[in-house]
């Protein structure tokens, strides 16, 4: 069942997700060769519980970090430990946080010092695919125009969209109705409707789309280990438009990104 917020909720909802998104933009100036994924999982941690609120994850089904830490072929579930980041790497970072009731639920994939150039577009792909994806979340739309839209722009690149891990509703739980793909056909699945609040998370790989769990339960890898990325952002319809309450301004403010994307989505 899928619970519509209040434009009230909205805006607590804006409060959890922008902490989520301070905790990334913090954590876009840690991630460098030579640290640990741990050492960032308690900072992570640390700044969360600083802005008054819960990390979303931790004990969310079991999952025992703040932070699920993604690097390389890894798709999404990662478990921080303590080996070091290595230069030309990269990091699929998914946090969560839990302020006055609601849950704020958002991603980013980092370059760990320089990247090479293929992987450097994958990532440039996968985070504009976000964009495309979110443009088609407005009041009559359904879930396949958003899981068409992000499809058809990255397999147009020879990529893989992971078909087993989706996006989501997101409120007082971390996960609502209704399910996000991100493929799908336009004009099928449930009808978007003023204050519907969702989270859409593409996740790209740079070969196959298949994927496969390891024993740990959560770590999910590409089949054929190639890179994967992963962008995600917590979006309302307001007014009948898309409007992000998550934002990468304070990652892009520590990684000297400057861009306008996302300004027609915001509050007017």
């Amino acid at each position: 069942m899928i619970k519509i917020k209040t434009r009230e909720e909205i805006e607590i909802m804006r409060e959890s997700a922008l902490v989520v998104s301070k905790t990334l933009g913090m954590l876009a100036k840690e991630v460098k060769p030579g640290v640990s994924t741990l050492y960032l999982d308690k900072l992570a941690e640390e700044f969360i519980r600083e802005q008054g609120a819960i990390p979303g994850f931790l004990g969310l089904y079991d999952f025992p970090n703040t932070l699920c830490m993604s690097p390389n072929s890894q798709v999404v579930h990662g478990i921080p430990n303590k080996e070091p980041l290595k230069e030309g790497e990269i990091i699929s970072i998914d946090c969560g946080a839990l302020k006055n009731g609601f849950y704020g639920d958002h991603a980013y994939t980092f370059a760990v010092g320089e990247i090479d150039i293929e992987t450097q577009k994958l990532l440039e792909v996968t985070k504009e695919s976000l964009y495309v994806g979110i443009r088609e979340f407005k009041a009559g739309n359904r879930v396949g125009d958003v899981g068409f839209a992000i499809q058809n722009f990255t397999e147009k690149h020879g990529y893989g969209v992971v078909r087993e891990l989706v996006g989501h509703g997101l409120g007082r739980k971390m996960h609502e109705d209704p399910e996000m793909p991100n493929y799908g056909k336009r004009g099928r699945g449930k009808k978007f409707v003023e204050g519907m609040v969702v989270a859409i998370e593409p996740m790209t790989n740079l070969g196959t789309h298949k994927i496969k769990q390891h024993s740990d339960g959560w770590t999910i890898t590409t089949l054929d280990n190639k890179p994967s990325a992963h962008f995600e952002h917590d979006v309302a319809i307001v007014n009948g438009k898309p409007e992000l309450l998550s934002t990468f301004k304070y990652v892009n403010e520590a990684l000297g990104i400057v861009t306008d994307i996302e300004d027609e989505f915001r509050a007017n």
